[in-house]
């Protein structure tokens, strides 16, 4: 019999999300896998055993074999020497049966335990199990492991494949998830694989615990009910999360006592998988050679002649192959002990009442004493179990010097959490049913007494929430700790323990509150319909099930909480690539996990990569050869910035509903990133947008891997989009502007219902409220760069071929584009770009003609202020007249180019290459925005190709926005508000503000965040973005006290260094409120806008490709803003 191992267990920290299955992914020391490496578990049921096919030898049989016994180096000679010829059949036909039919070969040497480990460990199909109401984490049956064991072996003999399972379980390889059973051929039993839990403190042999520890210690210490994350169900298994301790528990006094089949010790060192790769773990593999399956020790035996040993294993084979009879020297004697499992006989109420009572009761009631007397002795069995961990472990850690006396208490707690509160409640219920059975020889009635107990259920919830963090605290200490390591081997060796380990022990609370529906449901199956229980049992049964809800749940969030720290603290950055993930945070998960193969480059970088998907970005990261930390590949994405793209082969087109039609109308077109050649295979390529743009392409092993990675990014990010879905886009023309005629620029007007458009072809206009109206040109103009409508005086401005023009609304004829152009007249020329607003309470129009050097700037207005009519006969005989349209009224120089202006109150604020330049309009004089004097902001003035963009004024304050990054100032050019500053995601071209988020406009997205936290808010993805029209607002002088921010959990992760050096945290999340600004109420028509303010028009317009549309905010996001 081969020494019991430690068992082979995955190092990744969240075994309890979605996983995707290695295939191919095992290593070791032996050769070559035969055969395909996909097949399935499934195609064993072709070969289910028949009645032909037993197995009839003996135990004597069995170890007979000496083919364990020859030398290492021989033995590895003789297996070379056989190479040639056929692997033995592990099933040869029996007796009665005709010559024998072809086997396939065995998928691998089924004598080696090591090699059928690993085999079974890469086929078996892991997934979410859900039993008595309790979920078990990457669970397989019993049915499922031997159909796996026949395939693997090539058997029809499930005997067989049952009892090589069982010699691998018998190393640990893998349990039953309550622990106090061995495998069942059984599709109703549950089994894990042993795992290791991963501990990110060590690396080697444990001899200390580090003073890294303290810290995970410490979260692990905090109350976990209500406040554990938030739904994920991630999980990091030593043993099987509680969550996953689910099994019918037979009976709680059931212990195994069946032998296990011959397995001859191996001296060979143990064998490892390879060094970095995905699956390599400290954990070896089950080791020993199972003598049922080994080949002849004889090097002359072969297939086609009859061996001189009586104990070769393939005598059978051989006399079938030469048709002779078999000759039984050795008396044949089924095992079969090893089988079944020998079942303690549990009280039988029958036995335990006069003769005379059970002889006057139907059957119908005898059937109901006995599931009744089940319920009672099974909560007596359940209370001295638990007795059993209190006076057997608790009791003497706590009086022994076992653990350190500075935390003997904590560790106790960790461990066992709040057993005595399960203990006094348990013992409440088992004395009233023990009176209740007591008192009368025919049980009338339970469900009173359960129905007063199991409210009081609750510590079985903070019980199964907490566990997981028990068995890590358990199994840290016995591998620091000799001492404690003794005391578990000792404790577990006694009679008292009946050889269950104390994980056994552990996971009963959680499968017991799970056999309650069970036991009660086979009381109310043989229930009268005239007895109380048949009312208060169901309503007992509804209210453990919705604890059970609770335990899952509540584990759910304990395992993902418990992951996310692990993992947190075994990442490793590339130095100054530090980035906070912010795995700590509530309601954190890890959505899925898996491992995917990149191809090398020229440096012959391949290999494969552990990608993580997490609520809110994806992580690629690759494992540290033999020790436990994951190397960070590339730099985290935040989802909202994950463009994927994986080839579909067989693609199909999925139907929509009306609803996800409209929104992909209504949606900018998705990025276009040209991708690298992929070269065949199921790529996948990863692009990160914005500022730290990168693409990576990694190949999944198989179609179904790449189709589940694709559905459950798109599935997040859809989840994420519906999350933070501050601002909707309205498509409001597409199709149109197209090729040379793409639009450049446009100006709503009459309140939002038309807009003008300008493109190199023209000027044209648009009646928004005709949704099926195509523009109609009303300018022949070339190149028109710029376009805006002063409403109030009719007049419209056009930038064409650098000359600034002004039209009458009313001269724009549909008919014809040329009309209009008599009555244009030119204002201006050699212009680079013009700004239209209200400043010392003036309508301006400003025109710049801008060099390298300098830049010469010009405030117009309109000739007469008193014409303020829509459409006056006045004005259009005003302009046949022959006056011109507007007049200087400044005009000034200042030595630098110029690229934007913004209308401040009483001042005009230039864009310069230098900065922001302040223009006092009444003394023309000028001098930068920020003062020098403000050392703090030097990181301002050291940038170079610094891009001012927009300014805002917000209350006292103004937001200045460059193309990098934006913060605020005072009326003095002092840096206010220290604690805000945005890192721009992108690289912004354009800017606009809607109080109280601004927008970031860059080709690939939008990037929308509060104006009073800087905490990202939404993104919205498109092609070849760009802004077209965004209002200066008027200047925001009050607070709000209510602003909708959907980030409250924060986005994507905080990354980049603040100005003094430090890391910025750039989600501040202020609870304070800002209250919202009364000029900004909501408008239910998006083309109906608000009453206009006189100045200012808050429509924002973009374009992405040929499509134009509106941003404008949701009707949940008006209505929160206001308080509605």
């Amino acid at each position: 019999m081969a020494t019991a191992a430690a068992t082979g267990a995955s190092i990744s920290p969240a075994s309890s999300t979605l996983v995707e299955e290695p295939v191919n992914s095992v290593t070791s020391v032996s050769p070559p896998l035969p055969g395909p490496s996909g097949r399935r578990s499934s195609e064993s049921a072709r070969t289910l055993p028949g009645p032909g096919f037993h197995r009839n030898r003996s135990v004597n049989d069995r170890s007979r074999s000496m083919s364990a016994s020859i030398p290492a180096h021989y033995r590895a000679a003789l297996e070379g020497a056989r190479a040639g010829r056929p692997p033995v059949p592990s099933a040869p036909p029996g007796r009665d049966s005709p010559a024998p039919r072809p086997r396939r070969a065995p998928v691998v040497y089924p004598a080696l335990l090591s090699r059928v480990a690993e085999a079974f460990k890469a086929r078996i199909q892991l997934g979410d199990r859900v039993k008595d109401g309790l979920t078990y984490k990457d669970a397989f049956d019993g049915r499922e492991a031997v159909d796996t064991i026949a395939y693997i072996i090539k058997t029809t003999d499930r005997n067989l494949a049952l009892l090589l399972g069982r010699a691998l379980d018998a190393q640990k390889f893998f349990h039953a998830v309550t622990y106090d059973h061995r495998l069942r051929d059984s599709s109703h039993d549950l089994y894990q694989f042993r795992t290791k839990l991963p501990s990110p403190f060590v690396s080697g042999e444990l001899t200390h615990v580090p003073h890294e520890h303290e810290e995970l210690i410490k979260a692990l210490g905090e109350p976990l009910i209500n406040g554990g994350g938030g739904g994920g169900e991630v999980a990091t298994k030593e043993s099987p999360s509680p969550s996953a301790e689910d099994d019918s528990e037979k009976k709680e006094g059931s212990r195994p006592t069946s032998p296990t089949p011959s397995v001859a010790g191996a001296s060979s060192p143990i064998t490892r998988p390879r060094a970095g790769s995905v699956s390599s773990d400290d954990v070896p593999l089950p080791t020993g050679v199972f003598t049922l399956l080994t080949d002849c020790y004889s090097p002359t035996c072969t297939r086609d002649q009859l061996c001189y040993s009586i104990a070769c294993p393939r005598r059978l084979e051989q006399q079938a192959r030469l048709n002779m009879k078999p000759q039984r020297e050795l008396k044949k004697q089924i095992s079969r002990e090893s089988l079944g499992e020998l079942v303690e006989p549990g009280t039988l109420w029958i036995h335990s009442v006069p003769a005379e009572v059970v002889a006057s009761v139907s059957d119908a009631e005898k059937k109901r004493q006995e599931a009744i007397n089940e319920v009672i002795y099974t909560e007596r069995d359940f209370v001295r179990d638990m007795e059993y961990l209190r006076d057997c472990w608790i009791k003497p850690l706590r009086e022994l010097d076992i653990i350190p006396e500075a935390r003997r208490e904590d560790f106790i707690t960790q461990v066992f959490w709040n057993i005595n509160d399960i203990i006094a409640v348990n013992t409440r219920l088992r004395d009233a049913l023990n009176k209740r059975q007591k008192s009368y020889a025919v049980v009338e009635q339970i469900g009173d007494v359960l129905l007063e107990a199991v409210p009081h259920f609750h510590p079985f919830v903070s019980y199964g929430a907490h566990q997981l963090y028990g068995k890590y605290e358990f199994e840290k200490e016995k591998s620091t700790n000799p001492a404690f390591a003794r005391f578990v081997e000792e404790t577990e060796r006694r009679p008292e323990s009946r050889k269950l380990e104390l994980n056994g022990y552990l996971t009963k609370p959680t499968t017991r509150l799970a056999r309650y529906p069970l036991l009660l449901e086979a009381v109310l199956k043989h229930t009268p319909p005239d007895n109380p229980d048949k009312t208060t049992l169901p309503k007992v049964v509804e209210i453990v099930r919705d604890f059970l809800k609770a335990v899952n749940t509540e584990t759910g969030k304990a395992e993902n909480r418990f992951n996310l720290l692990q993992l947190d603290q075994q990442l490793v950055f590339r130095p100054g690539e530090q980035v906070d993930l912010r795995l700590r945070e509530e309601g954190r998960e890890l959505i899925y996990k898996g491992a995917l193969k990149k191809r090398g480059g020229s440096q012959g970088d391949g290999g494969e990569l552990m990608v993580f998907l997490f609520d809110h970005a994806l992580l690629m990261v690759k494992p540290k050869s033999k020790v436990e930390q994951y190397k960070v590949y590339r730099r985290p994405i935040p989802l909202e910035l994950l463009l994927v793209s994986a080839p579909d082969e067989f693609a199909t087109q999925k139907p929509q509903n009306n609803r996800q039609k409209q929104l992909m109308k209504n949606a900018p077109h998705a990025p276009v990133i040209p991708m690298k050649d992929t070269k065949g295979g199921f790529s996948i390529t990863f692009v990160h947008l914005g500022r730290k743009y990168y693409q990576i392409t990694l190949w999944a092993s198989t179609y179904v891997s790449q189709r589940k990675w694709v559905e459950h990014i798109q599935k997040q990010q859809e989840i994420m989009r519906e999350r933070s879905n501050v601002f909707e886009t309205i498509t409001i023309n597409e199709g149109f502007f197209i090729g040379v005629n793409k639009v450049n620029c446009a100006a709503p007007f009459n309140q939002g219902r038309k807009a003008v458009y300008g493109t190199d072809d023209g000027v044209y206009l648009s009646n928004l409220l005709e949704r099926n109206r195509e523009p109609v040109k009303v300018l022949a103009l070339k190149d028109v760069e710029q376009v805006d409508v002063l409403e109030d005086y009719q007049l419209l401005i056009v930038l064409a071929e650098r000359q600034v023009i002004t039209f009458p609304l009313d001269a724009l004829d549909p008919m014809d584009p040329l009309s209009g152009l008599k009555r244009a007249k030119r204002i201006a020329s050699h212009i680079s770009f013009f700004k239209a607003g209200v400043c010392v309470g003036k309508t301006l129009v400003c025109v710049v003609k801008s060099s390298p050097l300098s830049s010469t700037i010009k405030a117009l207005e309109p000739i007469d202020q008193n014409i303020r009519g829509r459409s006056k006969p006045t004005f259009r005989k005003l302009l046949q007249g022959g006056n011109d349209t507007l007049r200087v009224y400044k005009e000034f120089y200042i030595p630098v180019q110029s690229s934007s202006i913004h209308f401040l109150k009483t001042r005009l604020c230039i864009g310069c290459t230098n900065g922001f330049e302040i223009v006092d309009l009444e003394t023309l004089d000028t001098q930068g925005l920020l003062d020098p004097a403000d050392q703090s902001l030097e990181f301002v003035h050291k940038r170079e190709n610094l891009k001012p963009l927009a300014i805002y004024r917000i209350e006292n304050e103004f937001l200045l926005c460059y193309d990098e990054f934006a913060f605020y100032v005072n009326k003095a050019g002092w840096r206010s508000r220290k604690e805000f500053m945005v890192y721009w995601e992108g690289n912004p071209t354009g800017f606009a503000l809607h109080y109280p988020y601004v927008l970031a406009f860059e080709p690939t997205f939008v990037e929308i965040r509060h104006v009073e936290t800087g905490a990202m808010s939404q993104i919205i993805q498109g092609n070849n973005l760009r802004c077209l029209f965004a209002d200066t607002p008027p200047s925001t002088t009050h607070g709000a006290n209510n602003y909708y921010n959907v980030y409250q959990q924060g986005y994507g992760y905080n990354s980049y260094p603040s100005p003094d050096g430090g890391r910025a945290s750039i989600v501040s999340m202020s609870s304070n409120g800002y209250g919202s600004p009364s000029a900004l109420a909501p408008y239910p028509n998006p083309y109906v806008p608000r009453p206009p303010l006189g100045v200012g028009r808050d429509e924002i317009l973009m374009v992405s490709d040929d499509r134009v549309m509106r941003l404008q905010m949701t009707a949940t996001a008006r209505a929160a803003l206001h308080g509605h």
